[in-house]
Parts: C-alpha cells; structure tokens; sequence
C-alpha cells in the first residue's frame, strides 16, 4: 500500500488480509489443498504486520499476526473441565467388540445389526478442549486427570489448524462452544523435528505423541510455534446459543463447516460386523497414514441414545475404543552385538530375550548407531522398551534404569569390523561407523565386485548382479582381484555342474565373453582403476583428480600413508586436500582406505594379475582446452556422451553437470534439456555437434 493510506482504507485492508489468510490457513492445515505458493502467503502475511505495526489499534486477538506472542510463562493454570473429559474403555479382541455391541443393542432394546455407529480412527495424540466465545477462542485445555486440566492457550493459538476465529460462513456462530480433539504431529514432521533437534545437539523425542505432548505443555509459544503441530476435532461438548446436531457423524461435519479439521478416515456404518470391517481395514492401513494411530473408536452415531446410555464412572457407555495389537514391549538385552552393511555400515544390533510384539516374536532390534547407544545408555541386562512399526525392524526406544542390575557396563563400540577385521572408521561430524577394509570384507563383497566391474569403472561387460551372486556364492570369488583367475572350466561347472556344458562348446560362448571383457578390463586409466577402488565419496571426478594430482597409484598411496598420521589434528590431511575439489573430509576417507592393510593387499593383487594404466597424468593439462569448463546436453548421434566426455577431457578439459557463467561452451545434441536455455540466458557459446565434431578433429580426437 502508498506510504498516504489513510485510516479507513487501512481498517477495511487489514480486514481483508485476516480473511484472506484464515482462509489460506484453513485450505493449507485442514483441507491440505493450498491455492497459493508460501512465498505468496509470505508476502501477505508481511503486509498484515506492517499495516498492524502503523496501526496498532486496529491489532486484535484473532489476527493471524498473534498466534506466537506474549512473554514466557511461570506456570499452568488449571482448568476445571464441564463435562468431564472422560476416557474410553478399551477392548482388545473382535470377540469383546462383538460383546459390546451386544451389550449396546440389550440396552437399547434394538437389534444389534440396526445400531448405526461411527467408526473413527483413534489417534494417538494429546487431547485438548477448545473454548470459543462469540466464535472466538478464548481458552484452550489439556485433558489431565479429566476433571482438572493445564491452560494451554498460549500454545495451541500456535497450531494453524487451530481457528482463532470461526468461519465467517458459518455464522451465525454459538455464543460458546466447547470442542474436543486431538493435537498430533504427522509422521513426516516427526521425523524432521527429530532430525533437527540432533543437529542442534538436543534431546529427540521418542515417538511423535510425546513430541505433541511436550510442545504443547511448553511454557514459551516460541517454542511450541517451532514445532509442527497439527489438530483434529472429534467432538462437541458444549454449545449454548445454537441447535447442535442430533448424530455424531453430522457433528464431525459440522466441525468442518466451522473450519476445523476432521479424519477422512471417519467412517457409519450400521451394525457391529460393518464396524469391524472398518476396523480391519484401519488396521490393514495404518503404516500408510500419515499419523500415528493405535486402534479404532466405536461411538454410537445418535446422540439421544448416547444419553440414554450415559456414563461410568470414567468412560462413557455409549463409546469404545478397540485397540490395535501392541507395537510395544518389554523384554532383556542379553547381547550387543555389531552387523555390517553391504557398504560397510557398522550397525549395533540388541539380541533380545524373546518377546510376542505385534503378531510376531521379537529377539532383535536395531540400535541404529553408536551414537543411539551412547544416548540411550543401552546395556547388557537392561530392561528395555521395544517398538515395531510396520515392517520395519524392531528398535528399543527406552531403557528402565529403574530395573538396571548391578555391576552393568556401559557398551563399548568396536574399532574392528567384525567380519574382515578392518579398522572401523568414525569420520567427525558422521553418525555411521564404517568398516575400511571395502575390497576385502565379506559383507561389503558383493558390492564392491559389482562396482568395480561397473561401465564407468573398470566396464566388465556381462558381470551383472546375478552373475556376482553366483560367483561369490559359489567360492570363486572372495576379492576383485579373484576375477583375473576365473577359468573357462569353473564358470561352466559353475552353470552346469560337473558334467558340463550340454551340447558343447557352443553353450560355452557367454563364459568365453565374459572372460575376454575381464581380460580388456586390464587396460585401464589411472582414474577409472581408482574409481572403480569404491573408496567412500571419490566418485568419477574425485578420481579424475587424484591422477591429475598426483600422476602415479605410489605417489598417491605415499601422500595417503602421510596424511593417515595427521588424522585428529588440525590440519588434517594436508597433502590430499591440496587436490582441487577435496575436502578433509574426502580426503580423510581416502587416507584410512589406503591405510588398511586389506585393501592393499587387493590392489596388489589386482596389479599382479595384470591390471595396468598408462604412466603420468591421467588428464592433459597442457591440453589445448586445458582450464576450459564445458557441458553436455542432449543426445549426440555420433558419439555417446561418455565417449564425448572422455575426448574433451583428453583435450584437458573440465566437463561439468551445470551451466554457469564459468562455463567455455555447450555442446548441443538433439532434445536439449533446460541446459540450452539457462545457457542463452548467461550469454555461454553453443557449439553444435558438427562444429563440435570439427573441434574434436582438429586436435587429433575426430
């Protein structure tokens, strides 16, 4: 807005942004189908402020500009609930849900199959009461012992999917309202707060209803604003100036109507038998939800019968809540132990006593990292908590110190892998430990085999994934280096048995080829051999550098043995990092690699069998395009792009991914990408393929 906006035109501005937003909000947390990018609802939401920060008196309690304000708190006051928030009874069976439904049915004098119920899912969050005046929230309260809760206002007013006011087309709007729900957090957003809370070095929450829980029970909304909260509405409790509705499945609707967000997944049904079948199915798609839930609720969808029926003591009649089987469980660490990864990954592993958890018997589980079992403080004889989601395998969220035995020590992670006895490797600032020794370690063989052997390193055609499993599984092969000793008689026994090849020499050619694309494999470059070493990080540039660098595998070797002895001071690894693009952290993967006594022992062997290179550089730097950075875009017809790639960099060329202003020229083949465009917007020369194809000519590479 100009700078000479006057009051009213302010007024009737500020007006319309609070709508515009709240409906932004609305479509964004309750619908999930927004209209605008953020970076539009950024923008409107700036001009609210600067309108309200000019006009301060126009600022009110609802505005979306308040929802994070006000100072720390000291404490919760308490809240006296009206009703109460009573909890629900459980049942665990299809055979008890059939005998409440039967109960219901007695009671009511009706046949069972006549009931109509709604079938929601039970999520499993922290519950809250909302109170609104005048369609306006006034307090919001956590459930507590269900006659006295916590005042939790200045939290939940941070949850989007909380309306500060109700929708205006839902007026007119009750003079109070009371609505009961559910605060939860997605799993997706779990996840990500977790994951941020270890960067930072903080604490990380078990499982996201603790998650929900502990940031709605904080006392700075800054906190609980930095935390993705979200909110469902399964009820009303409370109405005065309004004809609520008479079903509880046209409550849930009308919930909507007033902007809150209700479950999908909220299904009437009539009868028991139909009820149960959306249990199975709340079952069959839990893990597929996109928030925790631990069973289904069963409420009776007439409210006049739910008063008719009325309330225990704690529970209503009227409602049940079926519970999932249980995903967590208590049992004994008898051992912890280490598995490797097929890329060398060094996971701890509890071997567990025994224990039935969700429909399965549980006697491992996942430690993740040595971190995890540092900040659990996981023991051998602990009592600990399991927990199974899905398909995934089973991990001990929790240990009960109060169950600790005496005398236990806290677990020492090993320094040596435990299926080739590698030197393991921490590299500062990773998570994952990870055994050295990737040409020589039986867990890591199979994949290091089918990397070596792929196109972009040593290109051994007709080596695929079934064939390594094979040779592996049948003892041919233990190393790389074992490939070079193949012979024509094991690869047909290892096919055909002992008796050979049916029909003759002629079902014998796939074992000759393969044998004679190992053999041309010899012949190699520098970069391609330490490429296809698997080292962690040193892809096809990182390799290409290193032999540019350094010209030789001794001198490498000898730099990387220096470099080993400098690993925990600062600096570290001062002669690889010297490498263009290196940095210590690659640099530190490359000194353990070629520390490792195993992987030296390989690449000795692999020289032994005949594995060469040409000596010196491995890339032209006196090159006629040496210090030129080019790209590639589209299909050449001609060449392949690797072939292009390989001739520019013989000409001593930099072949690069991404156009900037940096880049010599493009070359461009048929059905270019966005390549061609950002490079006209940056002013970079294109060179067609013929005049690329003349290029290559005049230098000798046509």
């Amino acid at each position: 807005m100009s700078g000479g906006v006057d009051r009213e035109e302010a007024r009737r501005r500020i007006e319309a942004l609070r709508r515009e937003i709240a409906e932004h909000d609305y479509r964004y947390f309750v619908l999930d189908d927004p209209l605008i990018p953020d970076s539009e609802y950024d923008r409107l939401l700036a001009e609210l402020r600067a309108l309200e920060a000019r006009f301060p008196e126009f600022v009110v309690p609802d505005s979306p500009t308040q929802r994070v304000g006000g100072a720390v708190r000291e404490g919760f006051r308490s809240v006296r609930h009206d009703p109460p928030m009573l909890s629900l009874n459980n049942v665990f069976s299809e055979e008890e849900a059939r005998a409440f439904f039967a109960r219901i049915a007695r009671e009511l004098s009706e046949q069972e199959s006549a009931l109509e119920w709604s079938v929601e899912p039970k999520i499993d969050g922290l519950a809250i009461a909302l109170h609104y005046e005048q369609g306006q929230l006034v307090l919001a309260a956590t459930r507590g012992d269900g006659e006295i809760g916590e005042d939790v206002t200045h939290t939940v007013r941070t949850i989007r999917s909380v309306p500060l006011r109700l929708r205006e087309r839902a007026r007119p709007w009750p003079r109070r309202l009371e609505v009961r729900g559910e605060v939860y957090m997605r799993r997706r957003d779990f996840e990500r707060l977790n994951a941020r809370l270890s960067e930072l070095g903080e604490r990380s929450f078990a499982n996201p209803r603790n998650a929900a829980a502990g940031s709605v029970r904080q006392l700075d909304p800054k906190v609980a604003a930095s935390r993705p909260l979200r909110f469902f509405a399964y009820a009303v409790a409370g109405c005065e100036g309004c004809s609520p509705p008479s079903r509880q499945s046209a409550a849930l609707a009308w919930l909507a109507e007033l902007g809150f967000a209700v479950t999908a997944e909220a299904r009437l049904v009539r009868g028991g038998e139909q009820a149960l079948a959306v249990y199975r199915e709340l079952l069959a798609r839990r893990e597929k939800l996109d928030y925790e839930i631990d069973g289904a609720v069963y409420k009776l969808d007439r409210l006049d019968a739910q008063e008719r029926l009325g309330y225990l003591a704690r529970a209503p009649r009227f409602a049940v809540a079926h519970k999932f089987p249980a995903r967590e469980a208590v049992t004994i660490v008898e051992a912890i132990e280490v598995q490797v990864g097929r890329t060398g990954a060094i996971t701890p592993v509890a071997r567990l006593r025994p224990v039935p958890l969700a429909g399965v018997t549980i006697t491992n589980a996942s430690l993740h990292n040595f971190d995890q079992v540092a900040r659990l403080d996981v023991r051998v004889g602990d009592s600990v908590i399991v927990r199974r989601a899905g398909d995934v395998i089973p991990e001990i969220v929790g240990v009960i110190k109060e169950r600790r035995p005496a005398g236990t020590e806290a677990w020492q992670p090993p320094t040596r892998c435990p299926a080739c006895g590698s030197a393991i490797e921490r590299v500062r600032g990773e998570v994952i430990a990870r055994c050295t020794g990737g040409l020589y370690c039986p867990a890591q063989r199979k994949e290091a085999i089918r990397h070596f052997a792929s196109r972009r390193a040593m290109d051994i055609e007709g080596l695929g994934e079934k064939m390594i499993e094979a040779l592996v599984d049948g003892g041919l092969v233990a190393t790389v280096a074992d490939l070079y000793r193949l012979r024509l008689e094991d690869l047909v026994r290892l096919k055909y048995g002992d008796e050979g090849a049916p029909g003759g020499k002629p079902a014998t050619r796939w074992a000759e080829k393969l044998l004679q694309a190992i053999a041309k494999s010899k012949e190699t470059t520098l970069d391609r051999f330490l490429f296809a070493l698997g080292i962690r990080e040193v892809g096809e540039a990182t390799a290409k550098a290193l032999a540019r660098h350094f010209g030789s595998l001794e001198a490498l070797i000898a730099a990387a043995e220096a470099d080993f002895a400098t690993l925990g001071q600062e600096p570290c690894c001062p002669k690889l990092s010297a490498v263009p693009d290196i940095g210590p952290v690659v640099a530190e993967h490359i000194a353990r690699f070629f520390h490792e006594p195993h992987n030296r022992e390989v690449i000795e062997a692999l020289q032994a069998a005949g594995v060469r290179w040409p000596e010196g550089k491995a890339g032209n730097e006196a090159g006629p395009l040496a210090g030129q950075s080019v790209v590639l875009t589209g299909t050449l017809s001609r060449m392949s792009r690797e072939e292009a790639k390989r001739a520019l960099e013989a000409l001593g060329a930099k072949v690069s991914d991404s156009v900037s202003r940096k880049t010599s020229f493009l070359v461009l083949g048929r059905d270019p990408g966005s390549k061609l465009e950002k490079a006209r917007s940056l002013g970079v020369p294109i060179l067609e393929e013929q005049a690329f194809l003349e290029l290559l000519a005049r230098h000798g590479r046509g």
